[in-house]
């Protein structure tokens, strides 16, 4: 008998934490892993007590669906993603719904409107990386510049879990931070600092390159990552790279901790709105319709980077659909300007004190290259046009292109105008 609303196979943490969300929601799931043995122990473990049932096989699975059939893939992407597909289309009908809700590379699937329901994923994660790295330099420099022991710092994330940074990984570090281990001591500076990483960042961060949106936070948090994991090397290099002679703190830590925070909100708008401007950038590279609000929404509603901070950016697309930019918006230009002093001191104050903040840093200065009618990109224009007859554009003529014979020598014929 057909009971079961949806199915979802794969049996990782987040394919359990899912199947567990639908059922406190009322809908009754059929769980399915192709090592059948870990649907046993789900269902006698994690599922005891709720609705959730299993099966033994794909056949066994879609005879339990309702129709038309719902089907949640949550594999590792690629190869085992195509493999199921495969096997259940024959045992499916028309209507039937394959939902691929893995990490699966944009350009290897169409879901919805030609693989944009994965970019809108990729980006998320993408933001999710920025995030996570912005608060590791909040918490970086409390520890070594404020001086602040874990207690401490997990009752300030705590605190400003109250403020415009309410979400779920604020929320998540206070409770690390304040965490011991069996043995009554911290467990957090037991953690070997060198960051793993599945993919999804570095496909956000090259995907920006293909495109030509500077999303310059993202991609500093990928490198952060590429650079932690060269721990070896870093012990080495501590032992015999000086830094800076000042490496204490004067100032009042109150009013800095109050700078962090603001830091950190001002970088994390930044972060943000490169997000959108690639998603903008996608969509019209493609064709998509994307609902930008309803993205913003949809993200607050349950995922990774959950936040009250996404509803801000859904009240900016709802008053105005063609928002080029958050920091266009009254409500985050406002918001920036009223951070922006704390934002540079905190900046100043790390760079002499010779800490790493490369995202704090690299989302104000796409903020301040943002913000300047006027950049020294001309000069680059003009040496591609001396070293090899590139052509470039004057401000009184835009849309034609010329070529100047710098050196008196040689002709004035130029390379083909194009755009690097």
């Amino acid at each position: 008998m057909a009971e079961a609303d949806i199915a979802l196979i794969g049996l990782a943490v987040m394919g359990q934490n899912l199947i567990l969300n639908m059922n406190d929601h009322g809908f009754v799931v059929c769980a399915f892993n192709r090592t059948v043995s870990k649907v046993h122990d789900f269902l006698a473990k994690e599922a005891k007590g709720t609705k959730v049932i299993g099966a033994h096989s794909l056949e066994e699975m879609v005879s339990t669906l309702k129709k038309p059939r719902r089907i949640i893939l949550l594999v590792k992407a690629g190869s085992a993603v195509d493999d199921f597909i495969n096997k259940l289309v024959p045992l499916l009908e028309t209507g039937d719904i394959i939902i691929d809700g893995g990490n699966s590379e944009y350009r290897d699937t169409t879901v919805g409107d030609e693989g944009a329901g994965h970019f809108v994923k990729m980006v998320h994660n993408g933001i999710e990386y920025g995030d996570m790295q912005l608060i590791c330099e909040a918490y970086h420099l409390m520890k070594d510049v404020v001086g602040m022991e874990h207690d401490e710092m997990a009752k300030v994330f705590q605190e400003w879990n109250k403020t415009e940074l309410d979400s779920f990984l604020i929320e998540i570090t206070a409770n690390i931070l304040k965490f011991k281990d069996n043995d009554g001591k911290y467990l957090l500076p037991k953690i070997r600092d060198s960051a793993g990483q599945k993919g999804t960042g570095k496909w956000t961060a090259i995907s920006a390159l293909e495109y030509g949106v500077p999303v310059t936070l993202i991609g500093e948090a990928v490198f952060a990552r590429c650079l932690s994991s060269l721990k070896d090397e870093r012990v080495q290099a501590s032992k015999l790279l000086a830094g800076p002679k000042v490496t204490q703190f004067s100032g009042n830590k109150k009013a800095f901790l109050e700078d962090i925070r603001k830091a950190l909100y001002a970088s994390k708008i930044i972060s943000y709105a490169q997000g959108f401007m690639l998603l903008r950038q996608a969509a019209k590279e493609f064709g998509w319709t994307l609902n930008y609000g309803g993205i913003a929404l949809m993200w607050r509603g349950g995922c990774i980077i959950r936040s009250v901070f996404l509803g801000k950016i859904k009240d900016a697309f709802d008053r105005n659909p063609e928002l080029q930019n958050l920091l266009l918006d009254d409500f985050f230009k406002g918001a920036v300007e009223n951070c922006q002093e704390s934002w540079r001191r905190v900046i100043s104050t790390g760079v002499q004190i010779g800490i790493p903040i490369p995202c704090f840093t690299t989302a104000l200065s796409f903020y301040d290259g943002y913000r300047h009618e006027l950049l020294p990109a001309n000069l680059i224009q003009a040496q591609r046009d001396y070293f090899g007859a590139h052509t470039y554009e004057l401000l009184s003529k835009p849309g034609i292109f010329i070529h100047t014979n710098w050196t008196g020598h040689g002709g004035n014929v130029s390379s083909s105008a194009y755009n690097v």
